[in-house]
């Protein structure tokens, strides 16, 4: 569309290729947003091997965890709906929402829901809460009020969104590849006791400076190389010293591999997807545990989701350049109501909650800037459904190191941030530091937009030139963060 803020074509991208090349260019707005198919394939890759570990994770994190009846999911069923979920929402915000998103169960809400939620009801019941949540929010985009919000956040803290993401996914990498540590005297620290230890450490290091150089130079696809040659760097690693898993026998091993082993996998590599999981849910959640409950589990639910995509589309948008210059985004309706969508489908698969990934800023890194990125990450999804044992050859060390550059990549927003204002630079710095310091977005979002509207109404006296949706937003968040106490009182 003519107010999606492009980079000029080249002269090249600029001639349309014949036939069926053609129709793809121009549905896809390719060339429009200056770029190739092959970039976008390549960005698709990458973005697939940066979130591909998902497959397996989310299989750990809501596959072992008992619901109040003492029953399990399973690892091989939550990894059969995963990549299915996966696949399917992730190919649908590519040829619907033509941008480079992709889509898979969220982390920190499938935490939620397996620790918080099916803790206190049954494993369905769960998961139709999920649904309920999923629903709520389409609803909310299709009524115009999501999309509302997004506009009424002022500029300053949506690029300090953007910052705050790259700080997040920035950490994430150098926790996940053991570069930082939980300390025993300190929050976080270097290595497991202050100095670095282990053969996964080196392949992350190797693979961080390796992806760091190629981005330097701006090689095409840079980041998805790193990310292969680290793979083989780490298969090469593990078959030379054995450091093992970084849970042996149910102790920890400092040493070991942090989510999995890159190792060919035992038994068959090929085989049908476990989908038995797939359609099992139930409404009665709110039987289990009462209307007020319910409804409060509901609500920290959907604000999670809510604003956590709503950061995680800021910070990927603006990375796309598919911002405009005052902020707003073309087919946000689309984008928003697919991230909704995406909440029921997780919720009915049994693979809970699915969201926007800000993985997908690896492949927007290497070039990708429309759905046919999104395309090519849904259609490996659907290959892995079949090949869910070798998802697990790329380890965690491998994907981390492009994780951190891209991090660094975003954290050129924090030029937009007017710094010598304070009643915009604390809320936006509050945006930006609790999203790494509580590993959560929606916890950065909320503290910068309350600490934004006490600013501009005590300080800047400027309480008549807030939106009222951020006055909303504001108390919505308010009720978030005082949900302890809420829960208390209705106990």
């Amino acid at each position: 569309m003519s107010d999606i803020l492009v980079a000029p074509p080249s002269p090249r991208s600029a001639e349309q290729p014949p036939g069926l090349a053609a129709k793809i260019d121009r549905y896809f707005e390719i060339s429009q947003r200056g770029s190739t198919v092959r970039r976008e394939v390549i960005g698709g890759l990458t973005t697939f091997a940066a979130m591909a570990y998902i497959v397996v994770l989310n299989p750990l994190i809501i596959g072992t965890a008992p619901d109040a009846h003492g029953h399990l999911l399973g690892l091989t069923g939550v990894a059969g709906v995963t990549a299915l979920v996966a696949a399917v929402m992730t190919i649908a915000m590519g040829l619907i929402g033509k941008v480079p998103f992709a889509l898979a169960t969220g982390l920190g809400l499938n935490a939620f829901v397996a620790f918080s939620v099916a803790s206190q009801m049954s494993w369905p019941e769960a998961m139709g809460l999920v649904v309920i949540e999923g629903a709520v929010i389409a609803v909310l985009v299709l009524t115009g009020v999501r999309q509302a919000i997004f506009r009424a956040i002022p500029a300053e803290l949506k690029a300090a969104i953007a910052v705050g993401i790259g700080l997040f996914i920035a950490l994430i990498g150098f926790v996940d590849g053991g570069f930082v540590r939980a300390g025993a005297g300190t929050p976080v620290q270097l290595g497991s006791d202050g100095a670095l230890h282990g053969w996964p450490t080196v392949v992350f290091i190797v693979g961080l400076l390796l992806t760091g150089i190629l981005a330097a130079r701006k090689v095409r696809g840079g980041i998805l190389i790193g990310i292969i040659a680290t793979t083989v760097f780490a298969w090469i690693i593990n078959a030379l010293t054995h450091p093992g898993a970084s849970i042996v026998n149910g102790k920890p091993n400092p040493t070991g591999w942090r989510l999995n082993v890159p190792a060919m996998p035992d038994g068959h590599l090929v085989g049908s997807p476990d989908l038995h999981l797939f359609g099992n849910v139930s409404f009665h959640g709110f039987a289990a545990v009462g209307i007020a409950q319910g409804l409060l589990l509901v609500f920290t639910l959907i604000l999670s989701d809510f604003f956590d995509v709503m950061g995680t589309t800021v910070g990927l948008a603006s990375e796309a350049k598919l911002l405009k210059e005052d902020g707003q985004m073309d087919r946000l309706g689309r984008i928003l109501f697919l991230d909704g969508a995406a909440a029921v489908v997780g919720g009915v698969g049994s693979a809970s909650s699915a969201t926007t990934y800000v993985e997908s800023s690896s492949g927007i890194a290497d070039g990708a800037r429309t759905g046919l990125a999104s395309v090519v990450t849904g259609l490996l999804f659907v290959v892995a459904l079949f090949l869910t044992p070798l998802v697990s050859l790329v380890p965690s060390e491998a994907a981390d190191p492009a994780l951190v550059v891209v991090g660094v990549l975003m954290l050129s927003q924090v030029k937009r941030i007017d710094f010598s204002n304070l009643t915009v630079a604390i809320p936006a710095a509050l945006t930006m530091l609790l999203m790494p310091f509580t590993y959560s977005i929606t916890v950065g979002v909320g503290a910068g937009f309350i600490a934004y509207v006490v600013m501009q109404t005590f300080v800047a006296r400027k309480a008549r030139e807030i939106h009222p949706l951020m006055w909303g937003i504001a108390a919505a968040f308010a009720i978030f963060f005082a949900e302890p106490w809420i829960a208390h009182l209705v106990k």
